[in-house]
């Protein structure tokens, strides 16, 4: 058994103040170079690198241990800490190194199946299966560091905001919210299963009415649905509610908190109030809920200008009680070419689009692909709408408002990004307000609520549950980053008979709603204060502010594509007797 020689620093801490210190550090072998009579070995841990050299006046015993030293290996080094004479300005270390007069070999390694550094360029799968290797590069380190801090600073934040942190179950009953449950199977109830999470929404409720007054949790929770780059099937939420508030009052500490965590995290200070759109606001500028902001191409609508046209694509669509909208590109004619173009529209076509329609703005005369449909003074009036000037590029799409907003609004971000447009430096936050109640399920095409069926309508709007429910708007909020909702919360619904309206307006029967809400609304019965809250994504939130394009960056052990844990291996197979004590046949 090796003796274990105690740590006095990190290997990334140390840098010329350091020198004449002796130290003991511990770590992985990064590297080891030999050189004649000297050995240079790359201690790595959590927190850096830092140069071990061996010369051949430490003895022969401990020159030939550091000689057969390989990558990954683990170990001890006591030594002096000396400035280099060959500096190297790319690790924070660099100035200094380590010269050993102690070696302890904790454990060997074999040589690991994939690189353990920062541009390994490895296939993902592979980095998944071997995580626990994954996990020892830098970049990975400092990422978990950072998700600790944001989690730290969130429960210091709440705390001083008077936010009582108190764990929800994990077992609860199936109440989906939209996306399928993942459901588990009692063993002492045969034939009934638990499911889990999909959010604290009605415990949290619940906590309100018990007089809590302020919730937070760091909470996780799960939702059996298809991935993308920011979804995964559990992932863990900041959630919040507050008693005796409106949606101000929400919004101005979850201001707070942002304000905090940018102060802490980048010593920036961070400008509020942040700006608010209202949902049709939002859709009528950005096609979008989460609109980027930190550049134009805004959507400019067409429907009059184009109105009595031949051309039959926007003719069908404004019969169809569609739209005709387009973005204009700055400069943008010289940028895309008709190749370019084609592959844009190509793009569109996974957003329902069947085609884009361009103009092209030059000095003297407007080219386009409808040249035989419009005289230039048509096209004119459209590039008027624009302000466009000579060098422009217009993109217009014809159909369902919906296609319309999804593709327009994909299709500006998605330029922006080609054009170098998006600023990860900057910072530009919102509010989107004002949301539909309901939308229509574009299978059944009845009814249903956009975010939950417990959100208060707007007041001045809850007469119109009985006539046109379509048109009622929601006290309901998304705070947005750059494009992308880090959360989303509403005012919720503290009154039992407007609590009904809601089910009846969801054609919920009142057996149904027993079956799916019926502890929430006996704990109703007997007093409930108004109030209201939101959830952050944090998995999201941690991506965002890292720099990171995917939310499995900034996760310990995240899950695939195909919703595995490939180090685990899980989902798995079970025994028989498993599933015959449960009382489960497998078809």
């Amino acid at each position: 058994m090796s003796t274990l020689l105690k740590r006095t620093h990190m290997c990334g801490q140390l840098n010329l103040r350091s020198a004449g210190e002796e130290v003991t550090l511990n770590g992985w072998v990064a590297k080891q170079r030999s050189l004649g009579g000297l050995i240079f070995v790359d201690l790595r841990d959590k927190t850096g690198i830092v140069q071990i050299t061996f010369d051949d006046t430490i003895g022969e015993e401990l020159f030939k241990q550091a000689e057969a030293l390989r990558s990954e290996y683990v170990i001890g080094v006591r030594g002096i800490v000396k400035e280099r004479s060959a500096k190297n300005p790319n690790i924070p270390t660099g100035e200094i190194e380590v010269f050993a007069r102690e070696l302890v070999v904790y454990a060997e390694a074999e040589t690991p199946p994939i690189y353990v550094k920062d541009d390994d360029n490895v296939d993902e799968n592979l980095r998944l299966k071997y995580r626990y290797l994954d996990l020892r590069k830098l970049k990975m380190q400092k990422n978990l560091r950072f998700r600790h801090s944001i989690a730290k600073i969130t429960r210091d934040y709440f705390d001083e905001q008077g936010f009582t942190e108190i764990e929800t179950p994990v077992l609860i009953k199936s109440t989906p919210e939209g996306a399928r449950d993942y459901l588990v199977p009692s063993r002492v109830n045969p034939g009934r299963f638990y499911a889990l999470p999909q959010s604290p929404q009605l415990f949290k409720q619940l906590l309100m009415v018990s007089g809590c007054d302020r919730y937070m949790q760091i909470a996780k929770c799960f939702r059996d649905e298809d991935l993308r780059a920011d979804r995964q099937p559990e992932f863990t939420q900041i959630d919040l509610e507050m008693s005796f508030v409106d949606q101000d009052d929400v919004i101005a500490v979850q201001e707070g908190f942002m304000k905090r965590l940018f102060k802490d995290l980048f010593d920036q200070e961070l400008p509020t109030p942040f700006p608010r759109l209202t949902y049709d606001e939002a859709m009528e500028r950005y096609g979008s809920d989460k609109p980027d902001t930190r550049f134009g191409f805004e959507l400019k609508c067409l429907n009059d200008v184009v109105c009595g046209t031949e051309f039959k694509v926007f003719a069908d669509a404004l019969a169809a009680g569609g739209d005709v909208r387009g973005i204009c590109i700055d400069q943008g004619s010289g940028k895309f070419s008709r190749k370019d173009i084609d592959k844009l529209t190509e793009q569109t076509k996974h957003y329902g689009a069947k085609g884009l329609v361009w103009i092209r703005v030059e000095e003297n005369e407007l080219k386009s692909s409808v040249n035989k449909f419009f005289s230039q003074e048509q096209l004119r009036e459209i590039a008027d709408v624009f302000g466009a000037s000579a060098g422009d590029l217009i993109l217009i799409a014809a159909d369902r408002s919906k296609v319309v907003f999804d593709s327009l609004g994909f299709l500006r971000r998605h330029i922006a990004g080609i054009l170098g447009l998006l600023d990860d430096t900057r910072y530009n936050f919102l509010w989107v307000t004002d949301f539909p109640m309901f939308e229509k399920d574009e299978e059944t095409g009845q009814l249903k609520a956009m975010h939950h069926p417990f959100t208060n309508p707007k007041a001045e709007d809850i007469p119109l549950l009985d006539t046109e429910p379509e048109k009622v708007k929601a006290d309901a909020y998304d705070i947005v980053l750059n494009g992308v909702e880090l959360g989303g919360g509403s005012i919720r619904i503290h009154d039992r008979k407007l609590q009904a309206k809601m089910f009846s307006v969801l054609n919920l029967t009142e057996e149904e709603c027993q079956e799916k809400f019926g502890f929430l609304l006996e704990a109703f019965k007997y007093g409930t204060p108004p109030h209201g809250g939101l959830a952050y994504g944090l998995d999201r939130l941690v991506m965002l502010l890292a720099g990171e394009q995917s939310i499995r960056e900034v996760m310990a052990f995240p899950k695939n594509q195909n919703a595995q844990c490939m180090v685990c291996e899980a989902p798995g197979t079970v025994e028989e007797a498993q599933l015959e004590e449960l009382g489960i046949t497998l078809r």
